[in-house]
């Protein structure tokens, strides 16, 4: 069988909310510091010098993007460690300084989030309430600040969907959560929102946001964790103190040189960037629906990532759909996963209330900047007659 990578035509990737691949201007901006700045940023000789002026100069430029302090800023090694350092370095911390032991979340999270929470409570017997959403996956503000008690210690609201797109209105949330009280934390995970959308923490007023690397033409490997000063947190990497304490272990300095080039390039053109998604973005949800019978959009209709259209395809499987795209030279996603044999229904979707018949059909579609309307109409020409065998199959199966 081919692959996305053996057609007879050139790829076409249709899946950067998975990853994206690293910008050519990213790898010379890291070259530097593997060839000839290798030195460990704590060291006080020159290559460890040269090495820490990198690290702090990422640092700023991270900063400035965000609107926040360089002392703010700590590098990680990816978005799940950031998610995982927020959510169990703030709840413990709470849990020592005052006793509170309660997180609220959404039924939506992505499972950094998700199973990050549940460890919590399984380990460390927090409790946890899950806020639910609408058939947008959308959460309402105020349903989380009223799911927040006296001994809660964090919410943690993402601020874009990773399978549908949806975005959430974190800055409402976090105006009713300190409303209801001042001093629960707020985290949000937006890792997906990162490159695409402007990311102010001033404007968020949250207290702890994630975002990895590899989302936004960087490396894999690499991920960012913003600290509000005076936040509490307990690291959770014990060693030599670096990053202030908070994550221990020698900086990887090539990638977060990396990280922050990946995050100038984007910010610097993120009118331009979000325009050329949200246009190709548009023609495949209209082509979509046009095309494919009993196709619906999944995820807000207009709060939504510039770059993620997403559908729940009636009398599909979503590994199947994928499948017979890749032999097109096609890549996407699914929000389904195949175990066992068996299709296990996305979560997001399940939570949203698309019945798991539907569910099991799910297809998400994200472009790049490097997408063309070639590609937009490549997708859209062979996707209907894709369908149209998936469902046969089924059928006849």
């Amino acid at each position: 069988m081919r692959t996305c990578l053996e057609s007879s035509v050139p790829p076409i990737y249709l899946d950067h909310a998975a990853t994206t691949p690293v910008d050519p201007r990213v790898v010379e901006a890291m070259l530097p510091y593997v060839r000839e700045g290798w030195g460990n940023p704590s060291s006080v000789y020159a290559h460890g010098r040269r090495a820490r002026r990198a690290l702090d100069d990422a640092r700023d430029r991270v900063a400035n993007v965000l609107g926040a302090r360089a002392s703010e800023i700590v590098f990680t090694g990816c978005g799940t460690e950031s998610d995982n350092l927020a959510i169990k370095g703030a709840a413990m911390a709470a849990r020592d300084l005052t006793g509170a032991r309660h997180i609220v979340t959404t039924t939506v999270e992505h499972h950094a989030v998700l199973h990050t929470v549940e460890w919590l409570q399984r380990h460390l017997g927090f409790e946890a309430t899950f806020v639910r959403v609408d058939g947008w996956g959308r959460v309402d503000p105020a349903a989380v600040a009223d799911a927040v008690r006296d001994d809660t210690a964090l919410v943690s609201v993402m601020l874009a969907n990773n399978e549908v797109g949806t975005l959430q209105p974190v800055a409402e949330v976090v105006a009713a959560v300190k409303a209801r009280n001042p001093r629960v934390l707020v985290h949000t995970d937006a890792v997906q929102a990162g490159g695409l959308i402007p990311l102010d923490v001033e404007a968020l007023n949250v207290d702890l946001l994630a975002l990895s690397g590899h989302k936004f033409y960087a490396p894999k490997g690499v991920g960012v964790l913003y600290a509000r000063r005076g936040t509490p947190l307990l690291a959770q990497l014990s060693g030599g103190g670096q990053e202030r304490g908070w994550r221990s272990g020698t900086e990887n300095v090539p990638y977060v040189a990396g990280l922050a080039e990946a995050f100038d390039l984007a910010y610097a053109d993120l009118e331009g960037r979000s325009a050329h998604a949200t246009r190709l973005r548009d023609r495949l949800i209209h082509g979509v629906l046009e095309g494919v019978p009993d196709a619906t959009l999944t995820g807000h209709p207009s709060e939504r990532m510039p770059n993620s259209a997403s559908f729940a395809i009636k009398g599909a499987d979503g590994e199947s759909l994928l499948l017979n795209l890749d032999q097109e030279g096609i890549c996407a996603s699914s929000g389904s996963a195949c175990s066992a044999g068996s299709i296990e229904v996305s979560h997001v979707l399940r939570a949203m209330g698309v019945p798991d018949a539907i569910a099991r059909g799910s297809l998400r579609l994200t472009t790049g900047s490097e997408t063309t309307d070639a590609d937009v109409d490549r997708l859209l020409a062979v996707l209907p007659g894709i369908v149209e065998r998936v469902r046969s199959a089924v059928l006849t199966g």
